[in-house]
């Protein structure tokens, strides 16, 4: 027997390379299994629900077994399963609806996938994840109803996507419009982050990595509050998170901020709130915990306010939470000059006396 390269092969030279590909298979789990799933434009049938091509079923290919995740066709057709936790992956297998007959050119449903493409993301936004394959080579006679292709990334969302939009001329033999159509899609990888290995047995070689790939062992993605080829840089002061990308809040000693999370771990800095301390004190309060009331004479945000009258007034209610600006603005929206606006100045504290004692009522007597 010759191979396509002119070299001999013997049968039991197949034997061993299948052997190989099967413990491959089954060294890695597939995560995606009865998973959370959606898909674009699905059918009022619950027998084509999404969840059909992760339930581990796949002995009916046909579109009324109920086994396959049918969408409706429209010029786009998209397919995800949320494996619920980022995970390192190895490979995805799609076995694609077939309604009982050979691929190929006599199989109507064949056109549906051609152009089809597979991401992975952190994300249901394909485009923020990784294009595993995208299909610019198949046709109708070569095309096969299961696919696997070897993506070693990590990843929660497996993304299946096609699209027919118009104004593009696709190649001979495409669909006019897309679906889903899938029966049964397996991703294959590592149950847990940091560790790689065709068992998923090895501990990633870096202490602080967080995701290696999934052959070589090689770092991906470091462990929040670490960065560098090794994950050997520890987040600078006022920094945290994935790739220390994070800034952190007002806390009160910078140098106290978490590393992994972002908590200030002595607490914020007056006029500040909550674990991260990026939150502002409510409207009239201001200090350490947020927890102080405004002085006398003052309200708002930051206690930025003052109050009409201030110099007189025993406190600042709800009454006299009126501003010099306040009343300037609304005089000028109801005449619309400004050339009384000297006059409207000199008798600004004397109104504003006047207001307020109109709001708070008269002055019961004694007597």
């Amino acid at each position: 027997m010759m191979s396509l390269s002119g070299h001999s092969v013997y049968p039991h030279d197949v034997l061993t390379v299948l052997f190989c590909l099967l413990t491959v298979s089954q060294a890695y789990v597939n995560v995606a299994l009865n998973k959370p799933a959606y898909q674009q434009y699905p059918n009022e049938n619950d027998r084509y629900d999404a969840s059909n091509a992760v339930d581990g079923r796949k002995s009916d290919l046909g579109q009324y077994g109920g086994q396959c995740a049918v969408s409706q066709n429209r010029q786009s057709a998209t397919w995800w399963v949320n494996l619920t936790t980022i995970h390192s992956i190895h490979h995805i297998t799609i076995y694609f609806m077939t309604n009982y007959k050979p691929f190929g050119p006599s199989n109507d449903i064949t056109k549906y996938f051609l152009g089809f493409s597979v991401y992975v993301s952190n994300t249901t936004a394909r485009l923020q994840g990784t294009l595993c394959y995208k299909d610019d080579n198949f046709t109708l006679d070569t095309i096969p109803a299961v696919f696997t292709t070897t993506c070693p990334v990590h990843g929660q969302y497996v993304i299946y996507y096609n699209e027919r939009l118009s104004g593009v001329t696709y190649p001979r033999g495409y669909s006019d419009r897309v679906s889903t159509d899938l029966c049964e899609v397996e991703v294959f990888g590592c149950p847990a982050t940091g560790y790689f290995g065709s068992n998923c047995s090895v501990p990633c070689s870096d202490v602080n990595c967080q995701y290696c790939h999934i052959e070589s062992g090689t770092c991906q993605g470091c462990k929040p509050g670490y960065k560098g080829h090794r994950c050997e840089m520890v987040c600078e002061g006022g920094t945290y998170g994935a790739g220390c990308k994070e800034t952190c809040g007002t806390c009160r000693d910078v140098n106290q901020c978490s590393i992994n999370n972002g908590t200030c771990l002595t607490g914020c800095d007056a006029g500040f709130k909550g674990d991260l301390c990026q939150t502002g004190c409510d409207a009239d309060y201001q200090g350490n915990l947020c927890k102080t009331l405004c002085p006398v004479g003052y309200f708002g945000q930051d206690c930025s306010e003052t109050c009409i009258n201030s110099y007189t007034c025993d406190g600042c209610n709800d009454k006299k939470k009126f501003k010099e600006s306040d009343i300037k603005w609304s005089y000028l929206s109801i005449y619309g000059t400004v050339d009384s606006l000297k006059n409207f100045k000199q008798g600004l504290i004397m109104g504003a006396s006047y207001l307020i004692k109109e709001i708070d009522g008269p002055k019961r007597s004694d007597s």
